[in-house]
């Protein structure tokens, strides 16, 4: 499980968030909610290691992670999908599969059956180069060579964002089907409340730094978190 208590983060004399306490649990979604800007960036690099935080605790799996370097956290299991993907567009979609390559043993680098299973586009597309696929063909990419390094807890950062309907839908279904599996935690972080909706287990609402709003599936009423999400 991952347990986030009372972070608080600042960029310079800036905070960016105050007392931020979320957790994922394994076999389940957590959806983290807010507009551009509320922190929630702030708060994937505060769990990655790449903003320092002044202050709380990142636990996971009982390891403390707060004082870990990122390719630490990396080996404990973590993965990030990116916001806008950030897939390497000179490399070709299995040479960018292989990047993930990196926080595993070295016995155990291979691409895993299942990636070709759960993106079956990618499997005819080994040998084209990343910055030659569509929009949602990179995000379905990013997505997958996160998965390569055979996470237990996967955090993606918008993946909606600028993707055509039809692989939004796809997006959606291996969401679903990685949860089911019950060994892998997911974090969602979107803007956009009809796919969390769809997804979500669990919610959490960031305003200003801080999180304003949480609950369960049960708890997401239309009306309530609409109002914390458009401008």
């Amino acid at each position: 499980m991952l347990t986030v208590e009372n972070v608080d983060l600042f960029y310079g004399a800036s905070q960016a968030l105050r007392s931020v306490s979320i957790g994922a649990t394994k076999g389940a979604v957590t959806c983290l909610l807010g507009r551009n800007g509320v922190g929630k960036t702030s708060l994937l690099r505060a769990i990655f290691g790449l903003q320092p935080i002044r202050s709380g605790r990142i636990d996971w799996d009982g390891t403390d992670l707060t004082t870990l370097a990122p390719h630490q956290r990396a080996r404990n299991g973590l993965a990030l999908v990116p916001q806008g993907r950030e897939i390497f567009p000179r490399l070709t979609v299995l040479e960018n599969l292989q990047t993930g390559f990196s926080a595993l043993p070295r016995g155990e680098r291979a691409v895993p059956d299942e990636i070709y299973t759960l993106f079956p586009v990618l499997k005819s597309m080994l040998t084209r180069r990343g910055g030659d696929l569509s929009g949602g063909q990179q995000q379905q990419l990013a997505i997958a060579r996160a998965l390569v390094m055979k996470p237990s807890l996967l955090i993606l950062d918008e993946p909606t964002e600028g993707i055509q309907p039809s692989i939004i839908k796809d997006i959606a279904t291996v969401i679903r089907q990685l949860a089911a599996r019950g060994d892998i935690a997911i974090l969602l972080v979107e803007q956009y409340f009809d796919f969390a909706r769809e997804l979500a287990d669990s919610f959490a609402i960031m305003e200003r730094g801080e999180i304003v709003l949480a609950g369960g599936k049960d708890d997401m009423i239309e009306s309530k978190l609409r109002a914390h999400l458009t401008v």
